[in-house]
Parts: structure tokens; C-alpha cells; sequence
């Protein structure tokens, strides 16, 4: 009975969607998408859509969404914004961790996408304009996938920092006390495989086009390059998304060792207790941030 519920809870969310979406105005870039999509698929075999478009989306994201904050380092009016201001970048840890990048961008990921295609093939993912999901079932999806990875990296990360185990893998992503964005996938090879593996967990779940390992691609280092970016920017529009936990969330988790362990969200910390000494740090930090305005 319950799933019954469940299951028309959905509909219904769904459909009421569906309705609002036929009021809204047409995107003026979904002409040039889907001729460019189409295009791709005219010109291009499914083999190499899938494994060098796939490369090509993550490098190109990825360093895109690093820019900012790698220029933030340069604006003295955006260091008000930064978490640990005492911990500024250096040019020599940001080559040592581009070189660790690089490395396993090409050497650990690359086999790993290389598989993409027999993945599609497989389960029979399509490819074509006419089976792209609308744009609300792609946010559902890249949130439902979001969920799923955030599980697996609560879990498996935690296991990660017990004492037997953490200076052999996980203790290289901890290099960097203050994290810039670049070091989000600053990892041991292990660590890339272990962890990595929460994002392909919802990809079997939900994936019904070869467009949401994209999506979700996207989605999944907009989130992983904002909590590693050593910044807090007001108006972040990640902040609206419920239960996020943002850059101080995870940047006590590089300052501190201990805690805070999930991804994405907040829940799984609440939920254990593992996020008590950053509550306790916050509370602290708030009175000391009274003291002083009082002192003035």
C-alpha cells in the first residue's frame, strides 16, 4: 500500500510539472542544442561520442569550474570570502596537485570512460533528440544520482579515515589543510576508484540517455569543486538546494581530519553525530564573532 502511495505521489508531482512546464517560454538554446546534438550524432559513432565526448565533458567542466576560484586568489577584494585566510594558495602545491590530476585524469579515469560505450550498449541506452528526457526528469535524476553517491561516500570515506587504513590511501587527499577547488580530485589512485565508484551507483539506476552521464557529470563536480574551493560566496545558488552542505561544511572536514564526512549533504553527519564538533566549532566561532563586535 505504501508503495502504491509512493508511486502516485510521483505521478502526480510529475504531472503537475508537466502542466507548469507548458506555461513556461520556450529556451531559446534548445534550437541550437539539438541542432548541435544532432549534428554529433551525424558525424560522429557512438563509440566516440561516448568515450571522447565523455572525456571532453569532464576536462572541459571541470577546469571551467575551477577558473573562478583560481582567479579568486588574485582579487583582494574576494579574500574576505575565503575560509582558512591564513592558509593562501602557492603556486607549488597548485602544480603538485595539476600533475596528481592529470594523472589520474588519464590514467585512472580515461580506461574507466573508455567503458562507457559497451556500458550504453549493454543496457541499450539511446542516444538520439527524439529519447532525451525533459529537463525536470534530468534535475530528478542528477538529484536521485546525487543521493545515491552521497550514501556511498558517507560510508565508504569514513572507512577511509580509520587509523589501520587512512595513511595508505586517503591521507594524500588530505595533503591540502586549506582546499582550493583544483583539489577536488586530488586523490590516491585507489581513493579515485573507491570513492568514484557512488558515481556510477546511480547511473545504473536511472540512466535512460546517454545525455545524463553528462548531466550528471556536471552536477556532480559543480558540487565537488564548490566545497573543495576554500571560498564562501554569498548567494551561491547551490545553497538552495536542500540539505546541501557547502564549503565550510567540508572545508572543517580538510581542517579538522574528523567528521563531516558526506559528500553533498548534510543528513548522514546529523544522523550519526559525526558532524558534532563542527556544530561545536560554529558556536564557537559565533561567540567569538559576538566578542568582538562587542568590543568595538
Amino acid at each position: 500500500m505504501a508503495m502504491n502511495d509512493s508511486v502516485n505521489i510521483l505521478n502526480s508531482a510529475y504531472l503537475a510539472v508537466e502542466y507548469i512546464d507548458s506555461f513556461l517560454p520556450d529556451n531559446p538554446l534548445q534550437q541550437p542544442f539539438k541542432n548541435a546534438w544532432n549534428y554529433m550524432l551525424e558525424n560522429y559513432t557512438k563509440f566516440q561520442i561516448a568515450t571522447w565526448g565523455s572525456l571532453l565533458v569532464h576536462e572541459v567542466s571541470y577546469f571551467l569550474l575551477c577558473l573562478p576560484g583560481f582567479v579568486f586568489q588574485f582579487i583582494p577584494y574576494m579574500q574576505k570570502y575565503k575560509i582558512q585566510q591564513d592558509k593562501p594558495e602557492t603556486w607549488e602545491k597548485q602544480w603538485k596537485c595539476l600533475k596528481t590530476l592529470l594523472f589520474n585524469h588519464f590514467f585512472i579515469q580515461l580506461p574507466l570512460i573508455c567503458g562507457t560505450y559497451y556500458f550504453t550498449e549493454y543496457f541499450n541506452i539511446p542516444y538520439e533528440w527524439e529519447e532525451m528526457p525533459r529537463w525536470y526528469v534530468l534535475v530528478a535524476q542528477c538529484f536521485g544520482c546525487a543521493v545515491i553517491e552521497d550514501a556511498w561516500h558517507y560510508f565508504l570515506h569514513r572507512l577511509l579515515h580509520h587509523k589501520r587504513i587512512y595513511k595508505y590511501i586517503h591521507k594524500v587527499h588530505h595533503e591540502f589543510v586549506s582546499p582550493f577547488g583544483m583539489q577536488a580530485e586530488y586523490a590516491h589512485p585507489l581513493e579515485t576508484l573507491i570513492l568514484g565508484a557512488g558515481f556510477f551507483i546511480g547511473i545504473v539506476v536511472f540512466c535512460n540517455h546517454v545525455v545524463l552521464l553528462w548531466a550528471w557529470v556536471i552536477c556532480r563536480l559543480m558540487e565537488t569543486i564548490d566545497v573543495h574551493s576554500g571560498y564562501d560566496i554569498p548567494l551561491n545558488p547551490l545553497h538552495l538546494v536542500p540539505f546541501y552542505a557547502g564549503a565550510r561544511f567540508h572545508d572543517f572536514h580538510h581542517m579538522n581530519f574528523i567528521g563531516n564526512y558526506a559528500s553533498t549533504f548534510t543528513w548522514w553527519d546529523r544522523i550519526f553525530g559525526t558532524d558534532s564538533q563542527f556544530i561545536a566549532y560554529k558556536e564557537k566561532e559565533k561567540q567569538r564573532l559576538t566578542m568582538k563586535k562587542k568590543a568595538n
